[in-house]
C-alpha cells in the first residue's frame, strides 16, 4: 500500500489468540513432508507458501491490497510475517501470491491466485477446504473469483470490500475529483478531471499545491464541501499537524483520484470514469455545517451537477467491468467485514453487494458484519480470526453462524446496521 493508506494492523499478541480460539484436530493431506516454506516466483509473481507440522487441513489463501509504484513482497496472511505466525500456529495452511506488478493489478490477481492455489495442490498437499480471503483490493479478487471458481474456493472472506464493483468505485475518485476542481480548480498539468495525465504522480505533481491548500485555514469550507458531497467521514479526514505521515483521508483519496487513476487508465488504455448517470447532493445536515462555514454550496453543487458529461472509454470502461463487476450469483459462502466508516472504501460498498446478492436469489450465501471503528481495513486480529473461525463453522455445519461468533466485546457492531446507500445516485 502506499504510505497515505492503512494496512492491515496486527498488534496482539499470538498468546492470546491461542488461548482464545484452539486449533482443531491436526489432519494431513501434505504429499511432502512437513513443515513447508516455499518462496519462489510463479506465472511472472513471487509467492509464499507455509504450511506448519500440524496442518488442520484448511489452506487460507491470500490476495492482497493495492500497491502503488511497486510489486509488493507476498504475505500468506493479512498482517503479515505475525499474521502467519498466529494462523500457522493454529493449523492453516497459508498462500500469497504478490501478483504481475503493482497498481490495479486485479486480472493478474485473479490469475496468479488461481495458479498458485493449483500449484500448492499439486506440489504440496490436497487441502480438505480452501477459503480464499482478500482485503481492499483484494476484495475485488475474492468475489470475482468465488464467482468464477466454486469448484476450487469453498468459501470467500472479504475484508473492506470494493462491493458495488470497481467501476462504481472509480466514478467516485471522479466524484471526489470534479468537487476539487469546482471548489479549488484542477491543474491543466495534471491532464482533465475525466482523464488524467497518463504520468501523473501524486507526491511531484499534486502534493505541492494541495498541501498548501490544506495549510490555509480559509480553505476549511471548500474542503468540507468536498468530503460533505462525496459522504466521506471527518475523523480522520484532515492530516494530523502533529504528525504528517499519519493516514487520511484526503490524501489518500487524492492519490487514488490522481496518480492511481493515472495507473489504471494506462492499463486499460484510457478513462475508465464517467458521471453521465450521477446526481451530486447535500443532505440538510451538510448544508447547515456549510452554510455556518459561510460557503456557497448552491453555486459550487451546480456546477458538479452541470458536469455530468463526462464520459468513460467504452473498452476501457469494459475491461474494468469485466474484472471487477459481480453478478451475486453465489454458490459458495460469502462473509463481509467492514470499517463502519470507512473514507477510502465506503461502507456504502456493503449495500451494493447485498442488493446484487439479494437480487440473484442468493442472500443465503452472505453474511456481512461491520467494527465499530473509523478506518480502511483497520481491523484488530481478534476480529480477523472471529471472521474465520465463523467461516469454518459454517463450513462444517452448512448452517449460517449467528451473532454469538461476531460479540460487541470484539468490537463488532450489533445486528441491524443499515449500510448507507450509495452517495451518487
Amino acid at each position: 500500500m502506499s504510505k497515505f493508506t492503512n494496512k492491515i494492523t496486527v498488534f496482539l499478541s499470538i498468546l492470546l489468540f491461542a488461548f482464545v480460539f484452539q486449533a482443531p484436530p491436526a489432519r494431513s493431506q501434505a504429499h511432502v513432508e512437513l513443515p513447508v516454506c516455499l518462496e519462489g516466483t510463479l506465472n511472472k509473481a513471487d509467492y509464499k507458501i507455509r504450511v506448519p507440522e500440524n496442518w488442520n487441513g484448511t489452506l487460507l489463501v491470500y490476495a492482497r491490497g493495492y500497491t502503488g509504484e511497486l510489486p509488493a513482497e507476498p504475505d500468506a496472511a493479512p498482517g503479515g510475517a505475525m499474521g502467519e505466525e498466529t494462523l500457522l500456529s493454529r493449523g492453516y495452511a497459508l498462500a500469497g501470491s504478490s501478483f504481475r506488478g503493482a497498481g490495479w493489478a486485479v486480472k493478474e490477481g485473479i490469475q496468479n491466485t488461481l495458479a498458485l492455489t493449483n500449484f500448492f495442490r499439486g506440489q504440496v498437499g490436497n487441502p480438505d477446504r480452501i477459503i480464499l480471503w482478500g482485503f481492499s483490493m483484494g476484495s475485488v479478487i475474492a468475489f470475482k473469483s468465488i464467482e468464477k471458481y466454486p469448484n476450487i474456493y469453498d468459501g470467500a472472506i472479504a475484508g473492506c470490500a470494493v462491493g458495488a464493483g470497481a467501476p462504481m468505485n472509480w466514478d467516485g475518485a471522479l466524484a471526489f475529483s470534479l468537487a476539487y476542481d469546482v471548489a479549488f480548480g484542477w491543474l491543466p498539468s495534471w491532464g482533465s478531471v475525466g482523464d488524467v495525465r497518463d504520468d501523473l504522480d501524486f507526491e511531484t505533481h499534486v502534493y505541492p499545491a494541495l498541501s498548501l491548500q490544506v495549510a490555509n485555514p480559509a480553505n476549511l469550507g471548500l474542503f468540507e464541501f468536498i468530503r460533505l458531497v462525496c459522504d466521506l467521514p471527518k475523523e480522520q479526514f484532515y492530516p494530523n499537524p502533529l504528525n504528517p505521515l499519519e493516514p487520511n483521508w484526503l490524501f489518500t483519496d487524492m492519490i487514488y483520484a490522481t496518480e492511481y487513476r493515472a495507473e489504471l487508465e494506462r492499463r486499460a488504455k484510457g478513462p475508465v470514469a464517467q458521471n453521465l448517470d450521477h446526481v451530486y447532493t447535500l443532505s440538510p445536515e451538510d448544508i447547515a455545517i456549510l452554510t455556518a462555514l459561510g460557503v456557497d454550496f448552491n453555486t459550487l453543487l451546480a456546477e458538479m451537477n452541470a458536469r455530468r458529461n463526462i464520459e468513460a472509454r467504452l473498452p476501457s470502461r469494459k475491461y474494468m467491468e469485466r474484472y471487477s463487476d459481480y453478478s451475486g450469483k453465489l454458490k459458495r459462502p460469502v462473509i463481509t467485514i467492514h470499517n463502519k466508516a470507512d473514507g477510502l472504501v465506503h461502507v456504502a460498498n456493503e449495500s451494493v453487494y447485498w442488493d446484487t446478492v439479494f437480487s440473484a436469489g442468493k442472500d443465503e450465501m452472505l453474511i456481512q458484519v461491520y467494527i465499530d471503528s473509523v478506518g480502511h481495513c483497520t481491523f484488530e486480529p481478534l476480529q480477523i480470526l472471529a471472521v474465520l473461525n465463523a467461516m469454518e463453522y459454517w463450513l462444517d455445519s452448512g448452517t449460517k453462524p449467528g451473532p454469538g461468533y461476531f460479540p460487541v466485546g470484539l468490537g463488532f457492531v450489533l445486528p441491524g446496521f443499515i449500510q448507507p446507500p450509495w452517495p451518487f445516485k
